[in-house]
């Protein structure tokens, strides 16, 4: 048994409902982090024993796919690498393989806090805005044309592990295995584990022990990073020196893109 697999197994499961009674945080602080395995398990084994695993239909872990929607002149993702106040995504998240699925929008909102907004969409509908949906994205961002105009650009499928602090109401994240996939078929895995924290402002135990072990948060975005590796046309410079150390180009002729060409592209 690996360290982390050791350490979840010390901590008592709560149910999803529970989970979000305690700490849903829909309006929230992120702090995005990437480590190794060794790293996850050592921080993993420094946790409360207080802390709570969540636990879906006996699993202490969950796959995740997203489709992310964006114009076709990538209007969302312009506005995520130039740091723009006001900026959104939106995407469709599935979770497992007979779990609920959602329409999302996430909005930066003021301090820097992430307010998500999400409703309820079949599975078999994740990769189109429905009507429905589209009165939902409507009402958010505000601009009937622009909503109007999104579209699937990107998927993302991860196996995701959520810990929750009863103590002080925040929640841990780890994602392993994370795979991009663009429209052609290019696909992007990342070699590292993604460690997200969520609180309601205050940095957490989690926080305070990576920076600690001098780690420090990390310009990661799924949707960002993950277009920007198979797209190598695209402006990325916030992204460049993630892509260059934890993301590798599995498969199309993308391959052949060096990390020169890349820097040279995006200056």
């Amino acid at each position: 048994m690996s360290r982390i697999d050791t350490a979840l197994a010390s901590f008592e499961p709560i149910s999803l409902e529970g989970a979000n009674n305690i700490a849903e945080l829909q309006t929230r602080t992120d702090r995005k982090y990437l480590v190794d395995e060794s790293t996850l398990g050592e921080l993993l084994a420094g946790l409360a024993p207080t802390v709570r695993v969540l636990e879906i239909d006996g699993r202490l872990g969950c796959d995740y796919s997203s489709t992310y929607f964006d114009t076709d002149d990538l209007a969302l993702y312009r506005a995520a690498v130039q740091g723009r106040r006001r900026r959104f995504k939106v995407r469709s998240r599935a979770y497992g393989d007979a779990g609920p699925c959602f329409l999302e929008v996430k909005a930066k909102g003021g301090r820097g806090a992430n307010v998500k907004s999400r409703v309820r969409c079949e599975r078999d509908e994740r990769d189109e805005i429905t009507d429905q949906g589209l009165d939902f994205v409507t009402g958010l961002l505000g601009d009937p044309r622009l909503a109007a105009s999104l579209r699937p650009v990107l998927t993302t499928d991860y196996s995701r592990t959520t810990l929750i602090d009863p103590t002080d109401r925040t929640r841990l994240t780890f994602d392993r295995d994370l795979r991009c996939t663009g429209e052609d078929g290019a696909t992007a895995l990342l070699d590292g584990v993604v460690v997200e924290t969520k609180s309601a402002g205050a940095p957490s135990f989690a926080d305070r022990w990576l920076w600690a072990h001098c780690v420090r948060p990390a310009k990661v975005s799924k949707f960002g990073t993950g277009l920007a590796v198979i797209r190598p046309d695209l402006p990325a410079n916030k992204w460049h020196r993630v892509i260059d150390r934890h993301w590798r180009v599995q498969s199309h002729e993308l391959v052949a893109e060096s990390a020169c060409t890349r820097r040279r592209t995006i200056r």
